[in-house]
C-alpha cells in the first residue's frame, strides 16, 4: 500500500473529482458515510456526540457526519470553531444543509467564554483541521485543542488529529499542541506521521476508511513510502516444485555465538532453518560445539580455532549467503576476523548485533561492506552507526541517506519496522506487536533473512519478506501467549503458521 504525502492526497481528490467524475460534495458525502458506518458499528444510540468543526474540508466532513448521525437518531451537538472568515465551499454547502434540516444543535464558538460544558460521557469528534495543516496551532484553535485534551473525553479524529502534520512534526523543536485522539479514522490511506512512535499518543488506534479515490491515480502516482501488507507479500514467496531437493534451497553460513552468548546463535540458526533453507553451517567458537549440536541437530558446524570467540574466516564451501553478528562479541580477534572476511567476500551479507557494533566502532569498515548487504540495527545500534536524530521522521531521512550513500539495505527494527533500500524506497512493515520487544527477537529476524537470501531471493525482497514474516509469526504466537510472556522461541515456532497464513 502506498503512503502519500499530504499534497499527493489533495491531488488524488482532485483527480477523482475530475475523472470519475464526481462533484466534490458527493466525494465528501462518500467519506462521511464511511466514517459514520464505523461510528455506528462502535457506539449505540445512547451515545452523545460533540463534533468540533473547522472552516475547511475536514470541517465539511464533520458536518456531514453530524447530519448522518442525527438522521440515525443519535444525539449530536455541533460546535463551529470560528477563528477565520475564510471557509471552503464544501464546508459552506454542508453547513447550509445541516442548518436547513434542523436536526441537531449547532453552536458557534468564537472565544474561550463560549466553550461548551462537555458531559464526561460525550464522545468528541475532532473535525477541525485535516492533513493540509502546515504550521503549529495558535489562537482559538490552540485553546480548543487544549480544552478538548483537558476534558479527557473519548475522542475520534477525522482523517488526522488536529494539530498533527501529515509528515514531519516538531520541527526545529517548535512546540505543537495536538488533539489526543483515542481513534483516528483516516481517509483512504494512512498518513506518514502515523508510523512514528512520538505521534502514537495523538493518534491512538487508526483505521483506514476507503472512499474510492480513483484507482488509476493511485496506481500511477509515485511514492517512496509503502506499507507492506499480505497482498504484496503473497506475490513475493517462491513456490516449491515437486522434484526439488535441499540443494535447491541454498546453503548459508551463520557466523555467530561466543562464550555466554550461544543462545543468540541457536535462535538465529533455528529460525534460519524454519524459514526454508536447504543447508545451514554455523561457524562458532569451540565452546559452542556441544551446545549447537544438541540444540539444533540440523545445523552443520564450522568450528573456529578460538575457544570463546569468532577469530578466523572459514569459507571452505560455496555458500549462497553469509550472515554475521548474533552473539559474536566485540573482541579484537573478532574485529580482525570481520576485516579479513570483508576483504575476501563481496556478495551481499546480513549484518546484525555485534557485527553492527564492530562497524560502528570502526566506521572505515563500512566502506568494505558488500553492495546491497542487509543491516538490521535496533534504534541504539542505528544511532551508534549513523548518528542521532531529533525525531523519528528525521531518523527515517537519515536512514534513507545512509542506505543510498553506502549502497546497502537498512532494516530499522521497531513498531512498523522500516526497510530502506539503496534506491531510497522506504517500506514500513505492518506486522508485529509489543510482545516481540524481547531478548533474541532480533537474532530470529537475522536467521530468517539469511535463509531467504541464501534461497535466492534478491536482497531487497529478502529484507522486506523477512521483516513481514517475522512480525506475522510474532502476531500468531500471541494466539498461545500474551504480549508479556512472548519469547523469541515462540516466534520461531510460529514461522510455519506465518507461511500458511500468507498462502491462504
Amino acid at each position: 500500500m502506498k503512503i502519500l504525502r499530504s499534497d499527493q492526497i489533495r491531488e488524488a481528490d482532485a483527480y477523482t473529482i475530475e475523472n470519475e467524475p464526481i462533484v466534490s460534495t458527493d466525494l465528501m458525502e462518500r467519506a462521511a458515510n464511511g466514517l459514520t458506518d464505523w461510528i455506528i458499528n462502535k457506539y449505540d444510540k445512547r451515545t452523545k456526540f460533540g463534533i468540533f468543526v473547522g472552516p475547511g474540508n475536514n470541517g465539511g466532513d464533520g458536518l456531514v457526519v453530524a447530519r448522518l448521525l442525527s438522521g440515525q437518531n443519535y444525539h449530536v451537538e455541533v460546535y463551529l470553531v470560528n477563528f477565520t472568515k475564510i471557509f471552503s465551499e464544501d464546508y459552506l454547502i454542508n453547513k447550509d444543509r445541516l442548518e436547513k434540516q434542523n436536526i441537531c444543535s449547532i453552536v458557534e464558538i468564537s472565544n474561550i467564554e463560549q466553550f461548551p460544558e462537555l458531559n464526561g460521557e460525550t464522545v468528541v469528534i475532532d473535525a477541525i483541521f485535516g492533513s493540509g495543516l502546515t504550521r503549529p496551532l495558535k489562537g482559538l484553535p490552540l485553546e480548543i485543542v487544549d480544552f478538548i485534551n483537558a476534558c479527557n473525553n473519548e475522542v475520534i479524529a477525522v482523517d488526522i488529529p488536529s494539530g498533527l502534520f501529515g509528515e514531519e512534526n516538531f520541527r526545529n523543536n517548535v512546540e505543537q499542541r495536538i488533539i489526543k485522539a483515542n481513534y483516528t479514522l483516516t481517509i483512504q490511506l494512512p498518513k506518514l506521521s502515523f508510523l512514528f512512535a512520538e505521534n502514537e499518543q495523538y493518534i491512538g488506534e487508526w483505521t483506514v476508511i476507503p472512499i474510492g479515490l480513483h484507482p488509476v491515480f493511485l496506481k500511477n502516482i509515485e511514492s517512496d513510502y509503502l506499507l507492506v501488507d499480505n497482498i504484496e507479500i503473497k506475490s513475493v514467496i517462491k513456490k516449491r516444485t515437486k522434484f526439488s531437493h535441499k540443494g535447491n534451497y541454498g546453503h548459508a553460513l551463520l557466523i555467530s555465538g561466543s562464550y555466554g552468548k550461544m543462545g543468540a546463535a541457536i535462535l538465529a540458526a533455528r529460525a534460519c532453518l524454519r524459514t526454508g533453507l536447504g543447508l545451514l553451517t554455523a561457524h562458532i567458537p569451540k565452546v559452542g560445539y556441544q551446545i549447537m549440536q544438541t540444540a539444533s541437530p540440523e545445523t552443520m558446524i564450522s568450528l573456529d580455532t578460538h575457544e570463546e570467540v569468532f577469530s578466523k574466516v572459514e569459507l571452505d564451501n560455496e555458500y549462497n549467503a553469509i550472515g554475521i553478528g548474533p552473539g559474536i562479541d566485540q573482541k579484537a580477534a573478532s574485529i580482525k576476523a570481520l576485516t579479513e572476511l570483508l576483504n575476501i567476500y563481496h556478495n551481499p551479507m546480513v549484518f546484525d548485533a555485534d557485527a553492527l557494533n564492530i562497524l560502528a566502532n570502526n566506521k572505515e569498515m563500512l566502506k568494505k561492506v558488500p553492495a546491497r548487504s542487509i543491516l538490521t540495527p535496533h534504534p541504539k545500534e542505528f544511532e551508534r552507526l549513523f548518528g542521532k536524530s531529533d525525531n523519528n521522521f528525521q531518523r527515517m531521512e537519515l536512514q534513507i541517506e545512509m542506505a543510498k550513500r553506502h549502497n546497502v539495505i537498512i532494516i530499522l527494527k521497531g513498531a512498523f519496522t522500516t526497510t530502506v533500500c539503496p534506491d531510497g524506497k522506504c517500506y514500513f512493515n505492518s506486522t508485529g506487536n509489543p510482545g516481540m520487544a524481547t531478548a533474541g527477537s532480533g537474532d530470529v529476524l537475522t536467521g530468517m533473512i539469511l535463509s531467504l537470501l541464501a534461497q535466492g531471493y534478491k536482497p531487497e525482497k529478502a529484507a522486506i519478506l523477512g521483516a513481514y514474516l517475522h512480525g506475522l509469526a510474532g502476531d500468531l504466537a500471541l494466539n498461545m501467549q500474551s504480549e508479556e510472556s512472548l519469547i523469541a522461541n515462540d516466534i520461531i515456532e510460529s514461522i510455519s503458521d506465518a507461511f500458511k497464513r500468507i498462502n491462504e
